[in-house]
């Protein structure tokens, strides 16, 4: 696919940010992070050609190998996928700008004491489980404030700037603004600057709810 078919995928994908956004306040800023789990390193150059910097990826080795790939680019990359323990230095090593998905006190302790032998800091945001779903990952609302003032008096070698979580599955769109809904709560009783949430099939909702950076795959690369 072409840059100019990109361009206008992209174009509709800010069109229908900007009606959410605006549906908030015209000061609320809205980041894209693009999602390039299923894309090669030709279509992330292609969207950074016309203006996309931020891109997430959900494995560790993919991420090493298209951050290594594209490395003459000034590439933003985020980490949005589950962090096993023994990843922890793999992740480290390519020192990501935004760790999007610490989803345990447990997980935050085995980074704390990593980033502390490297001399590390590291921006990150605390996944939350807004659904209650099993099949997600992530710390449950009703310890979610607790679980993050915990690790940011535990962990000073972890940067937490936010909350990220995924919206409900479910095609009832209240079911999925109430799990946005819940997120939101969290953060604006936590001091962050992040409210990651909102995905290529529910970003605008997602932003209709306060998110003000999502992640859009589908959305950005289609096939």
């Amino acid at each position: 696919m072409n840059e100019i078919a990109y361009k206008l995928h992209v174009d509709k994908v800010i069109e229908t940010i900007e009606r959410a956004r605006l549906s908030i306040s015209g000061h609320h800023i809205v980041k894209i992070v693009a999602v390039s789990k299923y894309s090669d390193t030709a279509a992330i150059e292609a969207l950074y050609n016309i203006g996309q910097r931020a891109f997430g990826e959900n494995r560790v080795q993919d991420l090493k190998s298209k951050s290594d790939t594209l490395d003459a680019l000034p590439l933003e990359w985020h980490f949005i996928g589950t962090l096993q323990k023994n990843k922890i230095n793999q992740l480290l090593e390519i020192d990501p700008t935004l760790f999007q998905s610490l989803d345990s006190i447990e997980l935050a302790k085995a980074l704390q004491q990593r980033l502390n032998e490297r001399e590390m800091q590291l921006d990150t945001l605390l996944q939350i489980n807004s659904a209650n779903e099993a099949s997600k990952h992530g710390v449950h609302c009703d310890a979610a404030v607790e679980v993050y003032r915990q690790i940011s008096e535990e962990c000073p070698n972890i940067n937490l700037r936010g909350v990220m979580s995924i919206g409900a599955h479910s095609n009832d769109r209240q079911t999925v603004q109430r799990s946005f809904e819940a997120t939101r709560s969290v953060y604006e009783q936590i001091e962050g600057d992040i409210c990651s949430m909102g995905m290529s099939g529910d970003y605008e909702l997602a932003i209709e709810c306060g998110s003000n950076m999502v992640r859009l795959g589908s959305a950005l690369f289609p096939k």
